[in-house]
C-alpha cells in the first residue's frame, strides 16, 4: 500500500461526508425548527511499523521503527441545539418554544405502527374534527400521551399561554407535552426536524415557555455554512493534488525507472 495514497484518499472521503452535511444545512436554512448538524474529524489511531526479520538483528525479531498515523477518519455528528430566531406569524396554532425543550408528536406509518417523536417545529394546525396535528397529519400530543381535541376548533379564538396550556375561548382544553433530554446525545434525526428518542434516552422537564403566534426558525448561519463550503472544496482540492502527484510518481518509477 502506497501510504500517502490512501491517507489523500482518506482526506477526500472526509472532505465529502463534511460537504455533505453543509450542504443539507444550506438545503434546511428555511425549515422551521430545524437545528445545524455538524460534524468533526479525527486522525485514525497511530499504529507501531515494525521491521521484521532484519538481518542485522537476527530472524524472527521484529524491531520498532516508530509510528504510523493512516490518515483521518468522521468523528462525530452531532447537533447544534441553539435556540433559532422566531418569525412572527398571527396565526393562532403556530407555536415557538423559547429555552430548551421539545413538542410531543404521534406519528403513524404506512404499516399502522405509531411511533413517538419529538420536535421544535410548531407550524400546527387542526383537523376537520378538531384534533391538532402537524402539516404532516402527525397528532401533538397533550400531558398523558393523549392527543389534543379542540371543540369549536374553526369558530372561537383559541390561546395557548406561556406554560403550553390551551383554552377554547374560556374552556381549558389540555396541556402541551413538553420534554427535554439529560444528554441530546440520546436522540437520532427523522427527516429534516424530528427526532426519536435512542436507548438509553432520559427525559428530563422541559424549560422551555410557548410563544403563540410565532416559529422558531432554522438556526443555520448561510454566511457561516459558505464560509465553511468554501474551506471543505479548498481542502478536498488539495487531497486530489496529492493523489494526481502520487499518480505522477509512480508512473515515472515503473515506466521510465523501471526501464533501465
Amino acid at each position: 500500500m502506497v501510504r500517502g495514497l490512501y491517507t489523500a484518499w482518506t482526506g477526500l472521503r472526509n472532505e465529502e461526508k463534511r460537504m455533505d452535511v453543509v450542504t443539507n444545512n444550506m438545503a434546511n436554512a428555511d425549515t422551521t425548527g430545524y437545528k445545524k448538524v455538524d460534524v468533526t474529524s479525527q486522525s485514525f489511531d497511530r499504529q507501531l511499523a515494525v521491521k521484521i526479520d532484519d538481518p542485522t538483528i537476527g530472524p524472527n525479531i521484529k524491531q520498532g521503527i516508530g509510528g504510523v498515523n493512516l490518515g483521518v477518519k468522521i468523528g462525530e455528528t452531532y447537533y447544534d441545539m441553539s435556540q433559532g430566531n422566531f418569525r412572527q406569524t398571527e396565526d393562532q396554532y403556530n407555536l415557538a418554544l423559547s429555552g430548551s425543550g421539545f413538542f410531543t408528536i404521534s406519528t403513524t406509518d404506512k404499516s399502522g405502527t405509531t411511533t413517538t417523536r419529538y420536535t421544535r417545529d410548531g407550524d400546527f394546525t387542526v383537523t376537520r374534527d378538531g384534533y391538532l396535528v402537524t402539516k404532516d397529519g402527525d397528532y401533538v400530543l397533550a400531558e398523558g400521551g393523549n392527543r389534543i381535541q379542540i371543540p369549536n376548533a374553526n369558530l372561537v379564538k383559541i390561546s395557548v399561554n406561556q406554560a403550553g396550556e390551551i383554552y377554547s375561548g374560556n374552556t381549558y382544553v389540555a396541556k402541551l407535552q413538553l420534554v427535554d433530554f439529560q444528554s441530546y446525545d440520546a436522540l437520532s434525526s427523522y427527516g429534516e426536524n424530528m427526532y426519536e428518542a435512542v436507548d438509553g434516552a432520559v427525559q428530563t422537564q422541559a424549560d422551555a415557555t410557548v410563544n403563540q403566534g410565532y416559529l422558531e426558525m432554522s438556526n443555520v448561519n448561510m454566511v457561516t455554512e459558505m464560509v465553511d463550503m468554501i474551506a471543505v472544496t479548498r481542502a478536498y482540492e488539495t487531497n486530489q493534488k496529492m493523489v494526481q502527484t502520487i499518480d505522477q510518481t509512480l508512473d515515472k518509477a515503473v515506466n521510465e525507472i523501471g526501464r533501465l
